[in-house]
């Protein structure tokens, strides 16, 4: 960041101004959003609230500052004009932080949080790494002391400190995603990891285990109960249980999919002779099917079911009886716009696209990824020999294999917040 000093005490950013390239003011700012995290890792910042004129507060991301420099603030361009909204992981340093009540590590006394700071990492990071704190004298006439310490050299900022239970940190995030919870996960440490994910239900450990790097989903599933394990994997989506599997022994992949109910291992089954980087591979056995009887009616409702995910929901399969995958023979699909403007009453059979050739289960990632975007789809069938279907391969499937391997680790800039 040009022109920004190597350490920024946050409680003198209150109010100071903040300008676009061109110089005009764009507002001030009120505080400063971040992210705490487990144990005493220093809090990463995530950026500013910022009150442009009329008293609307909006959010700033860290990325977008280019200054914090001589009593203002310059950003890269035009201001989100959206309403922030605190999220459940989001602590606001002048709210919260100052003024709390911490204890000193090294003696055990209780100290007053007068400010913090933040500086500014050499991978271009913000995090807070000094506490300014006060304590008052004792006695009459002893006069009180103020000192900068680091934050890892406190206690009582955590996000949850170590001793807390597995109970209450579950009611602490019960409302997170799973994504945001497997982030949580992700930093604690493992005793405390396993702790957690041991008292989560089933479909809720499930959703967070397809959210987390693969070496935290191995750990934790090798910690659980061989029969939690299965019932776990039988929750999980046919896709991402067979991707969980594969990192596993084979002997123990085995006996994990023999305790799985017969219905449920099939499919993960089949997923596992096919290569990770295959349409195989990826597809999820399990996208919207339908018969050519069925009604647009019954189209939309079935897309209407809140636990698919956006690309899955933009189209339905049709095909000739049995339903399940392998099913009879493949017809085509209903795009979900065009289902918007048919009449209920209609067959789905009358609104077929069946001009887009569906891809084989060796399909190779590269031409997976090229047929999507040459045909701005969100999800492709994946069909065998004899056109069965077989299955879906959906974007959010093709990104999962195009991003780095520990793209999970770290937090996308900026998206808090629609930035």
């Amino acid at each position: 960041m040009s022109g920004a000093p190597t350490r920024v005490f946050i409680a003198r950013l209150a109010g100071i101004a903040v300008f676009d390239p061109t110089g005009d003011q764009v507002g001030k700012v009120r505080d400063v959003v971040v992210t705490l995290r487990i144990g005493r890792q220093p809090p990463r910042v995530l950026g500013l609230v910022v009150e442009v004129f009329g008293r609307r507060r909006v959010f700033l991301p860290m990325t977008r500052v280019t200054s914090l420099d001589a009593g203002q603030v310059i950003t890269t361009g035009l201001v989100n004009m959206r309403r922030f909204e605190q999220r459940p992981t989001e602590t606001l340093v002048l709210s919260e932080l100052l003024d709390r009540k911490v204890t000193l590590i090294e003696d055990g006394s209780t100290v007053t949080v007068e400010d913090v700071a933040m500086e500014e990492t050499r991978a271009r990071d913000w995090l807070v790494s000094k506490v300014f704190v006060s304590r008052g004298g004792k006695g009459l006439r002893r006069r009180g002391e103020a000192f900068i310490v680091d934050w890892d050299a406190v206690t009582g900022f955590s996000l949850v400190e170590e001793g807390q239970g597995a109970a209450n940190l579950l009611a602490t995030f019960d409302k997170l995603r799973p994504a945001d919870l497997a982030h949580v996960l992700h930093e604690l440490s493992p005793k405390r990891r396993v702790e957690v994910a041991a008292a989560l239900a089933d479909e809720r450990l499930a959703d967070v285990l397809e959210e987390l790097p693969e070496d935290d989903q191995v750990e934790i599933l090798g910690k659980l109960e061989e029969e939690r394990a299965a019932d776990v994997l039988e929750a999980m989506d046919p896709d991402d249980a067979a991707d969980l599997l594969s990192e596993l022994p084979t002997e123990e992949a085995e006996k994990l999919l023999e305790l799985m109910e017969p219905e449920e291992a099939g499919p993960v089954r089949r997923l596992l002779d096919y290569s990770e980087d295959t349409a195989g591979g990826m597809m999820t056995t399990e996208p919207v099917i339908l018969g050519p009887d069925a009604t647009v009616a019954e189209a939309l409702a079935r897309v209407r079911n809140p636990e698919l995910s956006p690309a899955l929901a933009a189209m339905v399969y049709v095909t000739r009886p049995p339903l399940e995958t392998p099913t009879g023979k493949f017809l085509g699909i209903a795009h979900i716009q065009r289902l918007l403007r048919e009449r209920p009453s209609e067959l789905v059979s009358g609104v077929l696209d069946t001009g887009l050739e569906p891809i084989g289960p060796e399909t190779p990632l590269s031409q997976v990824t090229l047929y999507l975007a040459t045909y701005n789809l969100v999800a492709v069938p994946v069909v065998d020999e004899a056109d069965h279907l077989l299955g879906a391969v959906s974007v959010d499937d093709v990104l999962d294999h195009l991003l780095p391997e520990d793209w999970r680790h770290g937090t996308p800039e900026g998206l808090s917040h629609g930035a």
